[in-house]
């Protein structure tokens, strides 16, 4: 990747990794737009919908139990595709988002955390895909101090979340969440924490 031209850097990451923080910081250093929840907005727009109504979909609460990841685990439970409104709607605000995003990158240079787009972004010239991953166990005591919840509910929530991301990845782009392929970098932060993480990155790009 070359910061000195226009570039997109994408975070995919595993619940619990503090790959949001990572993503935030490492836009902060680099002086560029952190491509995040201000997403809504602009497919909000698009839709014509308030914010709300987006956000039950797309919620960013790490206790979302909404509709939509009900409808995923059916899906890939073996329920058969019908192409019902649910489905569409779902579908429509992918790439309602897929296409904002792409426009401000092409206004701007960009960090991307979630939204796929690390598959949105895969033919891109100036991108690197960085996947952000540790072991269950750093998850468990990062979430449990960060919500103020014992370990077996922050246990339930990497898989409740985890699950979802993968079902959100494989339904949307056909590619595998963890397939090392898929990125350029894949990052184990169990022993980096976010500000050594982001060193990292940085020795990377530079």
């Amino acid at each position: 990747m070359n910061k000195e031209e226009k570039f997109v850097i994408t975070i995919s990451r595993q619940f619990g990794t503090g790959g949001h923080e990572i993503g935030a910081e490492l836009a902060a250093r680099l002086g560029v737009k952190l491509i995040d929840k201000q997403i809504l907005n602009e497919v909000a727009s698009k839709f014509c919908r308030v914010e709300d109504a987006v956000e039950k979909i797309e919620a960013r609460n790490p206790l979302w139990r909404d509709d939509f990841t009900q409808f995923y685990r059916s899906y890939m439970a073996g329920a058969e595709y019908n192409g019902q409104e649910h489905d569409q709607t779902s579908h429509r605000l992918f790439e309602a988002q897929a296409q904002a995003i792409r426009r401000i990158a092409e206004e701007e240079s960009c960090v991307i955390v979630g939204r796929c787009g690390f598959y949105i972004f895969r033919n891109h010239p100036n991108a690197l895909k960085i996947f952000v991953h540790a072991d269950t166990d750093c998850r468990k005591r990062r979430i449990a101090k960060k919500y103020d919840i014992s370990e077996s509910d922050a246990a339930a929530m990497i898989v409740d979340n985890d699950y979802s991301r993968e079902l959100y990845t494989k339904t949307f782009t056909g590619t595998e969440w963890h397939d090392a392929r898929n990125y350029d970098v894949t990052l184990n932060v169990r022993m980096f924490g976010v500000n050594g993480a982001v060193d990292f990155l940085m020795n990377c790009i530079e």
